[in-house]
């Protein structure tokens, strides 16, 4: 019997090809000859990052056919995790747990970012939301955000607003709730979430944008009063707290949106077909009940999209953060 050669140089391109997905792995691995996928994580355990890496890896493992191990690579507010994974090998073996932090506002905020976020690291699927919350120290004599702007008009300078650290989300939140209210308010930078939010529910500091799980059993103690969530849509667990944009759309904040995100990331190098398996195995994670359980116990809201919607998000992200950071002139070393 004849072979053809065309046919036999189709198959192995093939075989080479499914080789490389993380899909194939499984089969590497009854063989003996599998290694673990490592999902970084650039901050240290106990934050959101940690935390929701560590809910999906499991079923993600069993998704992707061979273990996932979550490793913490923490420092420059997340972005030596995702520098090495911009740097390491495009085969599925190393991904990053991101977020809009260290992916989309860092960039804009260190003047020698040492990659190209959207070239260098490919944005896969995000895994979940987790809304921030305003809140205000329950003495400061204002019951809605349009009356939080109302007083910093009255009062300017007076107003002090706290985050976990300059260059971070809940940083720009305030920057972008000052740009579109027209008002001035002091920020207040803090080495962390912990500490910025023991300071407002003390009386220090007047007000600031936390994420939902952190601010919320300090909200039900009546330590803090929460105005409104900064995404555009009300929170699913939290119903009773308008948005930002609907509260405050009378006195320039319709267009407000801040919708912290999580997703995993590749290397830019990792190839399409690879993304596109990665992007399924995660929309079956996320889609578990009991993962999206854990997740709606922190206060996240499980999302995934696709790799080029993920893209989408990502540039969008950037552009809007870049000018905000331009507007508030935000310096970090």
């Amino acid at each position: 019997m004849r072979i053809d050669r065309r046919v036999v140089l189709a198959r192995l391109a093939q075989l080479g090809a499914v080789a490389c997905a993380p899909g194939a792995l499984s089969i590497a691995q009854a063989q003996g000859s599998a290694r673990p996928v490592r999902l970084l994580v650039g901050f240290t355990p106990g934050g959101p990052n940690d935390i929701l890496a560590r809910i999906i890896a499991p079923r993600l493992g069993q998704a992707l056919g061979q273990n996932v191990i979550v490793e913490n690579k923490p420092g420059v507010a997340g972005s030596i995790a995702s520098t090495e994974v911009a740097r390491a090998a495009g085969d599925g073996y190393t991904l990053l747990l991101g977020s809009a932090g260290p992916n989309a506002i860092s960039p804009a905020v260190y003047p020698n970012f040492p990659f190209d976020p959207i070239k260098d690291i490919a944005p896969v699927s995000m895994v979940a939301q987790v809304p921030s919350a305003l809140v205000v120290r329950p003495d400061l004599p204002v019951n809605s955000v349009v009356e939080l702007v109302a007083y910093a008009k009255k009062n300017p300078g007076k107003l002090t607003f706290a985050s976990s650290g300059s260059g971070t989300t809940l940083h720009l939140s305030g920057e972008l709730f000052k740009q579109q209210a027209e008002v001035f308010i002091l920020h207040i930078p803090y080495r962390g979430t912990a500490p910025a939010t023991q300071d407002v529910a003390a009386g220090n500091v007047d007000m600031m944008f936390g994420a939902l799980p952190s601010v919320m059993p300090l909200v039900r103690a009546g330590r803090l009063r929460a105005l409104a969530v900064t995404p555009p849509r009300r929170s699913r667990t939290f119903t009773e707290l308008p948005t930002v944009a609907e509260a405050g759309a009378s006195v320039g904040l319709g267009r407000y949106d801040v919708s912290p995100w999580f997703g995993v990331f590749a290397p830019g190098s990792t190839p399409a077909a690879v993304q596109d398996r990665i992007a399924v195995a995660v929309r079956e994670t996320v889609a578990d009940p009991a993962v999206a359980e854990q997740l709606a116990k922190q206060g996240a809201e499980a999302l995934t999209n696709t790799p080029a919607e993920f893209r989408a998000l990502l540039q969008a992200e950037i552009n809007k953060w870049a000018a905000v950071v331009k507007f508030a002139k935000v310096k970090v070393d």
